[in-house]
């Protein structure tokens, strides 16, 4: 894995994944995940479906196609919150690439999609098919775990347990993304998540009228 998949992945780059729980605080508080086992039920749902639609754009977006591929990705997810979450996080990233990455690749994207969605840039960045996949992939899954373990107390080390059983359907969800890099961006595969939209839509509102850890 380059250099920029592995500081992307990490916790501690500054691109704002932190304040995101994937849908998992609002999960939590109508208790459908309390425990190690319903957590990783929540994970795989999560790697499959919204996992997998970010790592088949994060894979086409190292081909380019910039602007193509953020109004396709903007079509496939019906979810205003979850549009808005995704454009914040790849802001983020945006942010700290300026500093870490200066290039005319970042240049270029920022010109056609001054707020790009966090999968375009990501594999903008990465460059590689499947480790851009493979990082988003990751992405989908780390932050809820995170999550479950401030909003429910979990044991960190049963919760990271949980991260190191996923590593090979990470693998292959991002193996089926990088077949994909070539393929037209309309044309793309779009896994949905109903449940997610769902939930994503409730914390928003309820983010509104109340405090809430996450912002998404």
């Amino acid at each position: 894995m380059n250099l920029a998949a592995l500081m992307i992945a990490d916790s501690r780059f500054p691109g704002g994944g932190h304040v995101h729980s994937g849908g998992l605080e609002e999960a939590v508080a109508r208790k459908l995940v309390t425990d190690e086992r319903s957590l990783r039920s929540f994970l795989v749902g999560r790697l499959r479906t919204a996992g997998a639609l970010s790592a088949v754009f994060a894979s086409a977006a190292t081909r380019g196609r910039y602007a193509e591929l953020d109004a396709e990705f903007d079509a496939r997810t019906p979810s205003p919150a979850q549009r808005n979450a995704s454009r914040v996080q790849g802001r983020g990233i945006a942010r700290a690439a300026k500093r870490a990455w200066p290039s005319p690749v970042l240049t270029e994207l920022l010109r056609v999609t001054p707020r790009p969605h966090h999968p375009v840039i990501v594999g903008a960045l990465v460059g590689d098919p499947f480790e851009a996949a493979q990082t988003v992939a990751y992405h989908a899954v780390t932050g809820p775990a995170t999550g479950a373990i401030r909003l429910l107390g979990l044991d960190p080390f049963g919760v990271n347990a949980i991260l190191a059983h996923l590593a090979p359907e990470i693998d292959a969800v991002a193996a089926t993304a990088a077949d994909h890099a070539d393929t037209a961006p309309e044309d793309l595969p779009a896994p949905s998540a109903p449940g997610l939209d769902l939930l994503a839509e409730a914390h928003d509102r309820h983010h509104s009228e109340e405090v809430r850890l996450f912002v998404s």
